[in-house]
C-alpha cells in the first residue's frame, strides 16, 4: 500500500511540475510565460491589442539582453497565451535614452561596449512577430548615434515623445519599460 501511495504522490508531483513549465506560444527565444489554465481573467481573443511600450534604460551589462526588451516579448507571449491570436497583437516599442543602446548594430556595440550585442536576436525575433521599433531622433542626435548605428529593424523617428502621443491618441495602451 504504502508503494502505491508512494508511487501516486510521484505521479501527482510530476504532472503538477509539468503543469507549471514555462512556454513560448509566439516569441519562441525569449519571454517565458506560465499557461495559467484555471485563469478566470484573461485577455479577450476577439480584441484588437494596441500597446505602446516605452523602454529607456539599457541592460545592467552590457553583454546581457536588456531585460525591458526581454519584458515585452513576455507581454507579447502572455497575450497569446491567454488566447489572444497574433493577428489580433498591434506593438510599437519606443526606446530612448540608454535604451536606445539596443538597437546598436553589432558594429556599434562593439566600438561602444566592448563586446556583441546581445538584443539582436530578440529584436529580429520581435520584429519579425510584427513589433514595430523606434528610436528617439532627439537622443541620436544628443548622444551623437548615427542613422547607420542603428539596426535596420528600428526606425528613426523625430522624437519618442512624439511617437509616444500619436500612438496614444491612436488608442494604444501604454507601458513604460524604464
Amino acid at each position: 500500500m504504502n508503494k502505491i501511495l508512494s508511487a501516486f504522490v510521484l505521479c501527482f508531483f510530476v504532472a503538477s511540475v509539468s503543469a507549471q513549465q514555462k512556454v513560448n506560444p509566439a516569441i519562441k527565444n525569449f519571454g517565458s510565460v506560465y499557461d495559467v489554465a484555471n485563469a478566470t481573467e484573461k485577455p479577450d481573443p476577439k480584441m484588437k491589442y494596441k500597446i505602446l511600450v516605452e523602454i529607456t534604460d539599457a541592460a545592467e551589462k552590457p553583454d546581457s539582453l536588456n531585460v525591458y526588451l526581454e519584458a515585452v516579448a513576455t507581454l507579447y507571449n502572455l497575450h497569446v497565451v491567454g488566447g489572444v491570436p497574433p493577428k489580433n497583437i498591434d506593438m510599437v516599442v519606443v526606446l530612448r535614452k540608454m535604451g536606445t543602446y539596443a538597437g546598436f548594430t553589432n558594429e556599434r556595440f562593439q566600438k561602444s561596449f566592448k563586446t556583441n550585442n546581445p538584443n539582436l536576436p530578440l529584436i529580429t525575433e520581435l520584429s519579425n512577430a510584427g513589433v514595430k521599433f523606434f528610436a528617439c531622433g532627439q537622443t541620436m542626435i544628443k548622444a551623437k548615434i548615427a542613422d547607420t548605428d542603428i539596426v535596420p529593424e528600428v526606425k528613426i523617428a523625430t522624437a519618442s515623445l512624439t511617437v509616444l502621443t500619436t500612438y496614444q491618441l491612436k488608442g494604444y495602451a501604454y507601458i513604460n519599460f524604464k
